[in-house]
C-alpha cells in the first residue's frame, strides 16, 4: 500500500469525499484503491482526485463515527478488511489487514469499538472488534442458512447491506429475502457466534425481492433507536418497501412502488443499488443500474402518527446521471441553514468511471447535472 496527498480546494464550503473502486482491468497501482478529493458542498463542483491507497478492489469504505480513521473491505473469494488512520497532509496511515470473516465482503459499518461486514460470497455476517488504535481485530463470524426461489441469485444466503437500527445491527440478505438483526455488545456477539445461535429474524420479503440496501426514517421527533419505518431496495424485484414496527419488535411490510418509471434498457433490466434519505428527510433517492437514473420519492409522513400508520412515497422525478451503472451515491450535508435550491448528491458510476454531481430540487425531485469527473472503476462514495 502506498499513501500521498493533494492540495486541497481551497474553499470554506469544501469537503472531502473519500472513493472506493473495482479492479480496472489494468496493472496494479492504474487506479485500483481508495482516492481523495474535494468538493464544494455549495456548488458541487469536484476537485481533482489523488488516488492515496493501492489497496486490493475497496469496494465498498467507511469512517468511524471521530472520522479519524477509515476502513475498506477488499471485495475477494478470501475476504479482509483495511484499517487507515487519516494524516495531518490528508494521507492514510495503515493500521492493518485481517481477514473479513466471509468471502467477497461488500459492506462495512463502523462503530465506536467494532466493524460490522456484510460478506456478500457465503452470507456471513462478520463483527471485528477494534483495538486501542483503531486497528481492526480477529473476526466474530455470525453465519446464516437459507434460500429464496431465484435460484440463479439466492441459491444461498447474501448478506449484502448492514445498518445500525436502534443503536444495533441490522443484515439485509438478499439471498434470503430478510433483514436479520444481531444483539450490539460484542460479549452478546461472542456468545451467539461460539454458541451458533440463529440469528434473529426481523423482517421478511416478498419471495424473489432480494433486499439490498435501506435508509432507516426517524421517528417524528428524529428519536435515536425508534425509526418510523425502515426504506428498503430490492435489487431482484426493483422495488423500494416501507416497512414499520410491528408490535413484537420486528418489521412488517406496509407498501411497496415500483423503485423507477424509467423505461427498461432494451433487453435488460433495471437493479436498485444504494438507497438514501435527503438532507431534511423529506425525499427518498434511489441509484438505478440499468436505467441509470436517480430516482426521486416524496416521503410522506403526515399520517404517520399515533394510530402507526405508515409514511408513503410518492415517486416524483428519475433524473439521468450522466454516467453508466450507478453503484453508490453520498447526499452532502447543507451548507449553513441548508442549500435553498436543492440536495446535491455525488454518485459512483462503476460502468463509466466517472463520478457525476445531481442538485436535486426538493419541490418536483428532478436533477440537474451540475459537475463530472474521471475516475476508474467508483464503487462507493463517502463524505468525511
Amino acid at each position: 500500500m502506498t499513501s500521498t496527498s493533494s492540495a486541497p480546494v481551497a474553499a470554506a464550503t469544501s469537503r472531502t469525499l473519500w472513493l472506493g473502486t473495482y479492479p480496472d482491468g489494468a496493472d496494479a497501482g492504474s487506479g485500483e484503491g481508495i482516492w481523495r478529493l474535494e468538493v464544494d458542498a455549495a456548488t458541487g463542483e469536484l476537485g481533482e482526485a489523488a488516488l492515496v491507497a493501492v489497496t486490493p478492489s475497496p469496494s465498498f469504505l467507511a469512517l468511524d463515527p471521530d472520522g479519524s480513521r477509515l476502513y475498506a473491505v477488499t471485495e475477494t473469494e478470501h475476504g479482509a478488511v483495511s484499517g487507515f488512520a487519516l494524516t495531518a497532509d490528508g494521507g492514510l496511515a495503515p493500521l492493518g489487514v485481517v481477514p473479513s470473516g466471509g468471502s467477497y465482503p461488500c459492506h462495512v459499518v463502523a462503530v465506536d469499538d467494532a466493524l460490522w461486514v456484510a460478506n456478500y460470497g457465503d452470507g456471513t455476517f462478520a463483527v471485528l472488534p477494534l483495538d486501542a488504535e483503531g486497528a481492526p481485530t480477529e473476526a466474530l463470524r455470525l453465519g446464516h442458512q437459507g434460500t429464496g426461489p431465484d435460484a440463479e441469485r439466492q441459491e444461498g444466503p447474501h448478506a449484502h447491506f448492514v445498518g445500525e437500527v436502534g443503536g444495533a445491527p441490522v443484515v439485509a440478505d438478499l439471498g434470503t429475502d430478510e433483514l436479520r438483526a444481531y444483539p450490539r455488545a460484542l460479549d452478546a456477539l461472542r456468545a451467539q457466534a461460539d454458541g451458533g445461535v440463529p440469528a434473529r429474524v426481523l423482517a421478511t420479503f416478498p419471495g424473489g425481492a432480494g433486499p439490498r440496501h435501506f435508509a432507516v426514517l426517524p421517528g417524528e421527533a428524529g428519536a435515536q433507536g425508534a425509526p418510523a419505518a425502515l426504506l428498503v431496495a430490492t435489487e431482484l424485484d426493483s422495488r423500494v418497501y416501507v416497512l414499520v414496527p410491528a408490535a413484537d419488535g420486528s418489521f412488517e411490510v406496509a407498501s411497496s412502488v415500483p423503485a423507477t418509471a424509467a423505461p427498461l434498457p432494451a433487453g435488460g433490466r433495471s437493479y436498485p443499488s444504494h438507497v438514501a434519505l435527503s438532507a431534511d428527510g423529506s425525499c427518498l433517492f434511489v441509484a438505478i443500474r440499468g436505467a441509470d437514473v436517480l430516482s426521486t420519492f416524496a416521503v410522506t409522513r403526515d399520517a404517520a402518527g399515533p394510530d402507526g400508520a405508515a409514511p408513503v412515497l410518492e415517486h416524483l422525478a428519475d433524473s439521468p446521471l450522466g454516467g453508466a451503472w450507478p453503484r453508490h451515491f453520498a447526499v452532502l450535508a447543507p451548507v449553513g441553514d441548508g442549500t435553498p435550491a436543492g440536495d446535491l448528491v455525488v454518485v459512483a458510476n462503476q460502468n463509466s468511471s466517472n463520478l457525476t454531481v445531481l442538485r436535486i430540487d426538493r419541490e418536483d425531485g428532478s436533477g440537474v447535472l451540475v459537475d463530472e469527473l474521471a475516475v476508474p472503476v467508483p464503487a462507493c462514495v463517502v463524505e468525511a
